[in-house]
């Protein structure tokens, strides 16, 4: 068997995994299709394994090629993580860091965690990207991003996690309905009631399906809000009543010509928790540290009294 194995062939291999054929794999790394097809086919040979069926239905893995992807993948990783490791030793913090986000909580924190990144690492780059938590976890145990801010929990044993803050949920309801003048709404005022919610492709979906589940709402099936904007909005026309996160309330629900009433629910007790995950095997753990405590100044300087710090 040849022991002639590279880093490119592994790398090749894990794009064709992912692309499923030949010729959408060969653009991904942008080189020739026969070209990637002759660097499979190296690696085979070096493996002394087959590890894609060829034929009509384009690029599948063969069991052993399923097994060679997860020992790649680890591989890859550990190469990330020692480039990582090297740069961050080099240079400080600088080069370019790809953080993950969740629309329902970039665009109310990272702006200000921005801007002191950019004081503290002028040179330093970050490239935001905002997917629903399902998808961010995916692409960050894929290597697309190298740490996410989402919804807790993250259930890898490849993640590592760190918890920032408790966010409460807001009981959110048209400005004309029955119980928006109420001082205090109780479990038992919502028995009954339409909840409305995002996709079940957000955390916060399952969170609300549960109490809803508990206290005896009905979440509305036949319609799921694809933002938060959305959700408020069809809300205030009366659809149903709603629990929206404080973040999002604080910034986007004016409290004197709000088009919705905005409600403590439970005393805020009602929470949801929000973190950073990363890989284990992440090289940029100093940087992870410093950004997680640049989060934490966020909160506690610009959101007292409207999240709570972990």
């Amino acid at each position: 068997m040849s022991t002639d194995l590279t880093l490119k062939q592994l790398s090749y291999f894990v794009a064709l995994a992912e692309a499923r054929h030949y010729r959408r794999a060969a653009e991904r790394v942008g080189i020739s299709q026969p070209s990637l097809s002759q660097q499979i086919v190296a690696l085979e040979e070096a493996l002394g394994l087959e590890l894609v069926e060829r034929g009509q239905r384009g690029a599948v893995l063969t069991p052993h090629g399923r097994e060679v992807l997860d020992q790649t993948r680890r591989v890859l990783d550990e190469i990330e993580a020692l480039r990582a490791l090297a740069q961050d030793a080099r240079e400080g913090f600088s080069g370019t860091i790809r953080l993950g986000s969740t629309p329902t909580l970039g665009p109310y924190l990272l702006p200000y965690l921005m801007r002191l990144l950019h004081m503290a690492h002028p040179s330093l780059k970050v490239v935001v990207r905002d997917a629903p938590p399902r998808q961010l976890q995916d692409e960050l145990l894929g290597g697309q991003h190298d740490l996410i801010l989402t919804q807790l929990p993250v259930h890898s044993g490849d993640a590592e996690v760190m918890r920032l803050f408790r966010e409460p949920l807001k009981l959110v309801m048209a400005q004309d309905h029955p119980l928006a003048r109420r001082a205090v709404v109780r479990d038992a005022d919502l028995v009954g009631q339409d909840v409305l919610c995002l996709s079940d492709a957000y955390r916060l979906h399952a969170q609300v399906a549960a109490l809803c589940q508990e206290i005896g709402a009905g979440l509305r099936r036949d319609y799921e809000g694809t933002s938060l904007d959305a959700l408020r909005q069809m809300t205030a026309l009366n659809m149903g009543v709603s629990f929206l996160p404080a973040l999002y309330v604080s910034s986007e629900v004016s409290k004197e010509a709000g088009d919705v009433a905005v409600h403590k629910f439970r005393n805020d007790r009602v929470t949801r928790s929000v973190g950073l995950a990363w890989r284990r095997r992440s090289g940029h753990r100093d940087l992870i540290r410093l950004i997680a405590s640049l989060i934490t100044e966020v909160v506690r300087e610009r959101f007292v009294g409207v999240v709570v710090p972990d």
